[in-house]
Parts: structure tokens; C-alpha cells; sequence
């Protein structure tokens, strides 16, 4: 039994929490999916509201691919064959041949040597950066990088840590000349797309800075761009923030459990990074790799994505991406320009997010409402994801809704 002391101390901490806005409030459970038709996109039934159908506006899944029939078919037969668990580690006997068809047909897919899987993006961040910094490494990082990219650095405890303002490239460079010849190693670590606003690291510029330094740090400079939300939904065909603005990163981190649908993280580079990170990563070495029929229905989704038919989904999804920013933006809401599926609406402040996302709820749209301390003070907003499985019907009938909510 936990002592009715603790308990006590852990009740009222998340009372404090609560008190302060920052409690993440009771979880929405899905209790039933109602397919995607021809006129409308997957409606959704969530646990106390009843027979009411929800267009689900903040999900990761921006391709549809979680319900795509392809996807669900490789992933059932892989359970048929192998049953639905690795049963082990990948170094004791959790390797199976899906691991590894997954592993190399995603690092031919990014043009990198090589790639290993994780159980999650998250998990892929630590697991990454914690081994890759000594004691003798600097971790240089944007403001407002994920909380994986903050929860990795801190674990890994390096020489000396430095953050730079957001996308400021010239910001960057303070904090690298500061440390040359201060450390032996840096790791410069941003988000490709970043999660909260959908804009972007410009990849380019940034590469071009951290080139101009390597040579002064002794064992070099490692670029780590972690795009969970940019592979899949970002770029032409889909390979992300490197795609989109034609520059690479030494070492780029993606999921499989955004775009593709499915579960799991994994991390491309060089042969040799990831030899190490096999004997050093304990994210890696002591936990279960995602499953085999995850394995097979993400290498369905990576081999739809890379056809013609994934090329259409990608042009659908930008079409329906266009459609929501100008809606909202004619109806007189503000947002933040860009390509990406992830499109904000800037409300700039924390009563009025609130009140705009239970009216969505009220009539029918989930969505997720960003405030402080989540995002600075005066960028409260409400944060849509377009999905390729959205219809025009469903993006005139949310910006419908805004504009109810606009001309009260």
C-alpha cells in the first residue's frame, strides 16, 4: 500500500497543477470510429458525449494511413505469422527480419547508411543524444524544441548546454563561437518542424552555420534534426524538413507513429553512429522493439507513401491544408503562414483558447488548446492538424463553426 502520507502530498501537487492551469485535465477516450465515405472524413465517438460524431482535428496521423486497408492487412498478417509481440530484446532474440527489411528500406528512403528502430520517437531522442554526449560535449539547442529534445539533454549530462532563440541563426553561431575550442564534441540539436506553431528550422542556413564550426571543436560537430512531424507530411514526396529545404542533417530522427500510422521511432546516419548507438543506447539495449506486424504495417505505409498513390495523398493533404489556413484566415483569425498540415490559430490569450475549444467541442470538433506555460505567454492558441483523410466538407464545416464562434 502507498502511505496515505504520500498519497496525500501527490494529491494535492496535481490540486497545484490544476489550480495553475497546467493539468492536462481528464483524458478523452475514443470509443468508436465510424469510417471515412466519399462526402466525409473518419467521425469519431468519445465516452460521455453520446451518439455524437467528432471531426478529429488534432491527430498526428496526417496521411490517414492508420486506416488506410493496406496498412491494416500487413499488419494483421504479420500478426498471423509471427503473433503480436517481439517476445524479447532486439540483442537477445527480438530481431526478426521485419526489424531490419524496415530498418534499411528507411535509411534508402532518406538517403543515410543506416537506421535503427525504437519503441517511440520520444524514446529515440533519448536514446540518441544521452550516449552521443560525453563529458567533454556541449548540447546546443533551439528555445522551443520539443520536451523530448529538454528531457534528453538533461539526462545526459554534458560538459555545458546553451540555447539559442528560436530559428536564429545568428544567435546560433553566438553560442557555437562561445564554446569552440571549449569542448572537445558539439551536438546542435533542433526540431525540423516544430510541433506547437508548424514552422520550420531553416535547415540550410542552420547546416551552413554548423559547418562553418566543426573543425573547431576537436572530435567535431554532430547536426541532429528531430523531424517527427515533418517525415511523412513535409516535402514533395514526403522526406521531411530535409526534403523541403533541400540541406541534410548528420543525424535525423523520425517516427513511425505520426505520418505512417503505426508505432514507433527510429533514427538515420552514418553505419558507424549507429554501430554505436546498438552497444551504448539503453533505450535500445533494455526495452522490447516495437512489434512485427507494426514492423509490416510500417514498411506498407513507407512503400505507399513512395508511390504514385502516396504522391496523390500528399497532394490531397497539402489541398486540404490550403483550404483551412485561407478559411481561417477569411474569417478574420490569425496564423502562422507555412506548408505544414499543422496549422495554428493564434488566439493570444488563455480564457479565450479555452472558450473557443469548448465551443469546437460543443459542436463537434476536437481540437487541442496550447496555453501557457506549453507555449510563451501571448502565443495561446489552438493547434489544427489536417489529415489526408479530411474532406472539403469537413474543412468548411470546422471553419464554419469558427466563423459562428467569430460573429457572436
Amino acid at each position: 500500500m502507498v502511505p496515505e502520507r504520500l498519497n496525500a502530498v501527490l494529491k494535492n501537487a496535481v490540486a497545484e497543477l490544476t489550480a495553475r492551469g497546467t493539468a492536462k485535465g481528464k483524458e478523452m477516450v475514443i470509443t468508436a470510429i465510424q469510417p471515412a465515405s466519399e462526402k466525409n472524413g473518419p467521425r469519431y465517438y468519445i465516452e460521455g458525449h453520446g451518439e455524437t460524431p467528432f471531426i478529429r482535428m488534432n491527430s498526428n496521423s496526417y496521411l490517414g494511413m492508420s486506416m488506410r486497408p493496406e496498412v491494416i492487412a500487413a499488419e494483421e498478417h504479420g500478426a498471423r505469422q509471427f503473433g503480436t509481440g517481439p517476445g524479447a530484446v532486439r540483442f537477445i532474440s527480438g530481431t526478426h527480419k521485419a526489424h531490419v527489411d524496415l530498418e534499411e528500406k528507411l535509411a534508402r528512403f532518406h538517403g543515410k547508411e543506416a537506421c535503427m528502430l525504437f519503441s517511440s520517437a520520444y524514446v529515440t531522442t533519448l536514446g540518441v543524444l544521452v550516449p552521443l554526449a560525453s563529458d567533454e560535449t556541449v548540447c546546443i539547442s533551439d528555445e522551443l524544441n520539443h520536451n523530448c529534445i529538454i528531457q534528453a539533454l538533461r539526462l545526459a549530462r554534458p560538459q555545458g548546454k546553451a540555447v539559442y532563440r528560436h530559428n536564429d541563426m545568428t544567435d546560433l553561431e553566438a553560442k557555437l563561437k562561445t564554446w569552440a575550442g571549449k569542448a572537445r564534441r558539439a551536438l546542435v540539436v533542433s526540431d525540423g518542424v516544430f510541433s506547437m506553431r508548424g514552422d520550420h528550422v531553416p535547415l540550410k542556413e542552420f547546416a551552413a552555420v554548423c559547418e562553418a564550426y566543426t573543425d573547431r571543436f576537436e572530435e567535431g560537430l554532430i547536426t541532429v534534426i528531430d523531424d517527427s512531424h515533418g517525415v511523412g507530411a513535409f516535402g514533395p514526396t514526403g522526406r521531411g524538413t530535409e526534403e523541403y529545404c533541400g540541406a541534410r542533417a548528420d543525424l535525423l530522427i523520425g517516427t513511425l507513429g505520426k505520418a505512417f500510422g503505426v508505432n514507433g521511432g527510429y533514427a538515420v546516419t552514418s553505419r558507424d553512429v549507429v554501430d554505436y548507438l546498438r552497444q551504448t543506447a539503453p533505450m535500445y539495449l533494455y526495452s522490447n522493439p516495437i512489434t512485427v506486424p507494426e514492423a509490416k504495417a510500417a514498411t506498407a505505409a513507407l512503400e505507399l507513401l513512395n508511390s504514385t498513390a502516396g504522391r496523390a495523398i500528399l497532394d490531397h493533404l497539402r489541398a486540404m491544408t490550403r483550404r483551412f489556413a485561407e478559411g481561417i484566415v477569411a474569417c478574420g483569425y490569425e496564423t502562422i503562414a507555412g506548408d505544414h498540415p499543422i496549422v495554428p490559430l493564434m488566439i493570444r490569450d488563455t480564457i479565450k483558447t479555452v472558450e473557443l475549444v469548448r465551443f469546437l467541442t460543443d459542436r463537434g470538433v476536437l481540437v487541442t488548446g496550447l496555453n501557457f506555460p506549453v507555449v510563451p505567454r501571448g502565443d495561446e492558441e489552438i493547434r489544427f492538424q489536417i489529415n489526408a483523410d479530411h474532406r472539403p466538407s469537413d474543412i468548411d464545416s470546422v471553419i464554419g463553426v469558427l466563423r459562428e464562434f467569430k460573429s457572436r
